[in-house]
């Protein structure tokens, strides 16, 4: 055998081997599937033990500036460390519109919303540890009690459906949606939330987030129009998904007219 034809096998082998180098590693099963869930459990207990606290505990006189401002940046700072991991949504309306956009695969949807709500009820509980229990009374640990009355229900509802539609625009738009997309939007979505509670909280509480709704509801047991605070924010998820797939996604989003 000549020495061209020794060397020709050889050469396939570092070939192969360059070539499976080269390709990209699928993730560990646990990076697809646990961790993400892990970090929705982790980031939306953090955010919502927060946003709790800052309402339990605004003795200062400060209005709504406290709540906006604590929920604000607690959002943007757990999406800054976490989003690298499952995304960093801490909200099931906003997992649902990024399903809805392709942000998400359909398994890890409803993994996500148990995350969430298991987060929601760790942030709350932790915050009724935490607080001067008058105030936790008083307050309802951070509940939503904006509405006293049914006559309230429209207003509340369409407040809280506009509000979350502006939050999940930024976070669909600024963090998923190629043409938009910036390495500043834990940042944005943070700023968001910040100027909802400012501009709405006097509407509805602005809540934008049935996981931050039923943390303190279920530690607290305060269920009044509790319902509220999953319909207006799941309907402004569902109509983001939509203005994006059809309207203002780009092309590796939209549906048609591509």
């Amino acid at each position: 055998m000549s020495t061209a034809e020794c060397s020709q096998p050889r050469e396939k082998e570092v070939m192969m081997d360059m070539d499976s180098r080269s390709r990209p590693s699928q993730p560990h099963w646990f990076e697809r599937y646990i961790q993400p869930c892990v970090a929705e459990l982790l980031g939306s207990t953090l955010f919502i033990f927060i946003g709790c606290l800052s309402v339990v505990e605004d003795t200062g006189g400060t209005g709504r500036l406290q709540p906006a401002l604590a929920h604000g940046l607690a959002l943007g700072l757990s999406i800054a460390i976490l989003g690298g991991i499952s995304g960093g949504h801490f909200n099931p309306a906003v997992s649902l519109a990024v399903w809805l956009v392709g942000g998400l695969n359909i398994a890890m949807l409803i993994p996500y919303w148990v995350s969430q709500l298991c987060g929601g009820v760790i942030g709350a509980g932790l915050a009724k540890v935490v607080a001067a229990s008058e105030r936790y009374v008083n307050t309802s640990g951070g509940a939503f009690s904006s509405i006293a009355a049914d006559e309230q229900i429209p207003s509340v509802i369409t407040g809280e459906i506009v509000m979350t539609t502006f939050l999940v625009l930024a976070v669909c738009m600024g963090a998923i949606n190629e043409k938009t997309k910036t390495p500043l939007a834990p940042f944005c979505i943070g700023f968001t939330v910040t100027a909802d509670i400012l501009a709405g909280g006097g509407v509805s509480g602005a809540c934008m987030n049935p996981a931050r709704a039923f943390g303190p509801a279920l530690v607290a047991n305060y269920w009044d129009y509790h319902w509220v605070y999953w319909a207006g924010p799941m309907a402004a998820g569902l109509l983001v998904g939509v203005l994006v797939r059809f309207l203002i996604g780009d092309r590796t989003v939209r549906l048609l007219l591509k």
